[in-house]
């Protein structure tokens, strides 16, 4: 109809200056060319004009193109979200993650409008179109969770894998705007018949617009579908009927549910394509757990009394209790020779005893630097056994990279201009005041950058080689960013599966440049937020539109931090931090030693007294079933794969709770999103004192999550097995000795 417009409004044009040859020439050029257009035009679209042809309502908004970025459509899409930094980087976001979209859709006036997001594929394929939802009218804004690709578990060693890995790359999410006529008509109808205003005219409207609705090729209607709303404007047409039946055609369940799913969009005006990078399998849905090898196996001889280490061999054991617990990365210090010069003793002492085996993050010795095995944890061939080994229990192997050297690293002779030298030509050992590092010498990025690059990267394609498929990297916000985006953009090339991890505990600027130039995930401050308040505070911020980039890692403890809370709240604690972090965030880790209550600080620091980063702990596993704690890290992990609710960082809902000690939180899944057909809600309801029951009440806007507002919720806690009925505000009591914590299924 609007191009109907267009040609009439031409010819008009041209009868108006009948003296002009040249307008008649045109015009007749016009008039053929137009003729051989509609000989072209499809026979649903000139049906569709037939019909339109003695329609003398209001024409409907025209499609504007926006050939040039800026431009507006008939529609105003603005401020999408998340958006690009710079237009360079995308949101990053795992394959099959859902993930947040919101709008600003308007029109001029009091007209109505809606939304729509398509999804596309790197190869431009619609995936998904989903309706976006009005969530704050005053301010336009709309929203709607989206997905690219299907979940996948796959490792990049699997079979179909490679299907896994096409899907992979730059996606496009676009917002389409458009004139939502039918509703805006419907309002004033439905006024216009109750008060008896101009009834005829607004019934002969809707009753065109019917009729034009159920021919537009664009709502993808069926047959049965078109039939629904031909016969709506049947009955819209006929004068013989009350105006209020009449009407009441226009608001009949299956036009409205139509409305819903096939609307009539005119002025359809879709924003610029927004990218998203998305991800492999791992990248943000994660559970890692991490172990020494030396420790792993390790006995005390019975006949000396001295320690006896273990070893990459006797690493099997803990490759399967991390199997057994239900995690899928298992992540390794170091396990590269360890320097004499000024080894570290017990506890971080300057003086190393005769049987001290060292800090493994002083890297490097006469046998070799970051691209040896350690001899005592054996040799290279059994390293690549122990990542073989792994892939058969479905484990990756994330190992870790430290940047640093001991002074007997290969490199200061090789290199001495890769580190910083004092005035008197000494080489300068690391420090973060007042912390020293006597064992280290950090490395001087400013004389040889391209050198130091070209080394890690060799170093890095050798561990990939041998099994390797994640990095932690030790410290990166102390090196250059630059460094860090050309070696991790030289090794993805090579090898795109490689995720890489940042242990860095710094200022937000340096934290998104770090996910900017590659880091998938990254460390956090989770382990000091332990109030009410704090946590209500930082999940949101870790499961909002930080999480497009930053993707936090909670992990309870490490060897490096041990926080008075986990010291203090004894095993309840434990399980607390646990159901915290498994729940708050989507990647999550256990230090091990973590099931059999290593909870001693050393005086003075928040990290473990004995601190196995110095000496090769001995440990009889025996005694964690006691505990219990083995048990509630198994049952955290087969709620996070059953539920497809635990995958995203863009779908978290602080409760209200009325108990300063009890904090509950909200996943929420739709049903288009799981994957099963069926949504998926999470209620996770947490005590957070350790040594006293507590009681609450949990209250739920239920409408806002997506949850029916009719009748009682049936919940089924996944830790127990109890089933209750839930509501919009609920009662829980938790006591420490019985229930921590309650993860609710809405069933």
């Amino acid at each position: 109809m609007g191009s109907m417009a267009v040609q009439q409004s031409a010819e008009r044009n041209t009868s108006s200056n009948p003296d002009s040859k040249a307008s008649k020439s045109k015009a007749t050029s016009a008039a053929k060319k137009t003729t051989t257009r509609r000989k072209r035009v499809d026979p649903e679209t000139r049906r569709m004009n037939q019909a339109l042809n003695g329609l003398v309502g209001e024409a409907p908004a025209p499609v504007i193109d926006a050939s040039e970025p800026g431009q507006f459509g008939r529609i105003n899409v603005m401020d999408i979200t998340p958006a690009e930094e710079r237009g360079i980087y995308p949101a990053r976001v795992e394959i099959g993650e859902p993930f947040k979209v919101t709008a600003q859709v308007f029109i001029e006036g009091r007209t109505k409008v809606g939304a729509t997001a398509v999804v596309r594929n790197p190869r431009g394929k619609e995936t998904l179109r989903l309706p976006m939802t009005c969530t704050n009218p005053g301010l336009d804004r709309w929203e709607v969770t989206l997905k690219c690709g299907e979940h996948s578990d796959l490792k990049p060693w699997d079979e179909g894998y490679a299907a896994v890995k096409r899907q992979l790359g730059i996606w496009t999410v676009t917002v389409e705007g458009w004139e939502d006529t039918y509703t805006s008509w419907l309002h004033d109808a439905t006024i216009k018949v109750k008060v008896k205003d101009d009834v005829e005219n607004a019934l002969d409207s809707g009753a065109e617009l019917l009729a034009r609705w159920a021919l537009t090729k664009d709502a993808g209607l069926s047959a049965k579908d078109r039939k629904v709303i031909e016969q709506a404007a049947e009955t819209m047409a006929n004068k013989e009927l009350a105006p209020e039946d009449r009407l009441a055609a226009a608001t009949d369940p299956a036009v409205k549910a139509l409305h819903e799913t096939h609307p009539l969009r005119d002025g359809l005006s879709p924003s610029q394509p927004q990218r998203f990078k998305v991800e492999r399998p791992k990248s943000s849905f994660a559970a890692w757990y991490q172990f020494f090898p030396r420790s792993e196996g390790a006995t005390v001889d019975p006949e000396t009394g001295k320690i006896v280490q273990g070893n990459l061999k006797t690493s099997i054991a803990g490759l399967e209790r991390a199997k057994a617990e239900g995690f899928d990365i298992v992540y390794l210090p170091p396990i590269f020779p360890i320097g004499v010069t000024n080894r570290k003793g017990r506890n971080n002492s300057l003086i190393a005893g005769p049987n001290d085996p060292g800090s493994p993050f002083g890297i490097g010795s006469e046998l070799g630097g970051h691209d040896t095995v350690d001899p005592l944890l054996g040799t290279m061939d059994d390293f690549k056994a122990l990542c073989q080994r792994a892939h058969e229990l479905g484990l990756e192997i994330a190992l870790d990279f430290a940047l640093q050297c001991s002074p007997d690293h290969p490199w200061v002779k090789q290199h001495p201009n890769w580190f910083r030298h004092k005035p008197d030509g000494s080489i300068a050992f690391a420090e973060n005041p007042p912390k020293k590092y006597q064992d280290i010498y950090p490395i001087d990025f400013n004389a040889d950058m391209p050198g130091i690059e070209k080394e890690v990267e060799r170093i890095l394609n050798l561990w990939i080689e041998a099994g390797v498929t994640i990095f932690r990297i030790d410290n990166p916000h102390t090196k250059p960013v630059r460094f860090w985006q050309d070696v991790i953009a030289s090794v993805t090339k090579k090898h795109p599966e490689i995720l890489f991890l940042a242990e860095a505990f710094t200022r937000p600027g340096m934290m998104r440049a770090l996910s900017y130039v590659g880091f998938t995930q990254s460390h956090c401050y989770f382990p000091w937020r332990n109030t009410k308040e704090e946590l209500a505070e930082y999940l949101p911020i870790t499961n909002g539109d930080d999480g497009y980039y930053q993707h936090n890692t909670f992990w309870p403890t490490t060897p490096d931090i041990l926080t008075a809370y986990v010291r203090d709240n004894g095993i309840a604690g434990h399980c607390v931090r646990a159901v915290l972090a498994a729940m708050g965030s989507p990647s999550w880790g256990i230090y091990n030693g973590f099931e059999l209550i290593e909870n001693k600080q050393r005086p003075g620091f928040e990290e473990q007294i004995d601190n196995e980063k110095y000496e090769v702990k001995v440990r009889d596993w025996s005694k964690a079933e006691k505990y219990g704690v083995a048990k509630m890290l198994t049952t955290l992990n087969k709620i996070r794969r059953e539920h497809p609710a635990a995958l995203s960082y863009h779908n978290l809902t602080v409760l209200p709770t009325s108990d300063p000690n009890i904090l509950a939180f909200a996943r929420h899944t739709p049903a288009e999103l799981t994957g099963t057909g069926q949504a998926d809600t999470l209620i996770v309801v947490v005590n957070l004192d350790g040594h006293n029951a507590h009681q609450s009440t949990v209250h739920i806007e239920l409408g806002e999550l997506g949850l029916p507002t009719d009748r009682p919720l049936n919940v089924r806690d996944e830790l127990t097995g109890r089933e209750f009925q839930w509501g919009w505000d609920n009662y829980v009591s938790l006591a420490p000795w019985a229930d921590v914590a309650h993860i609710l299924s809405v069933q």
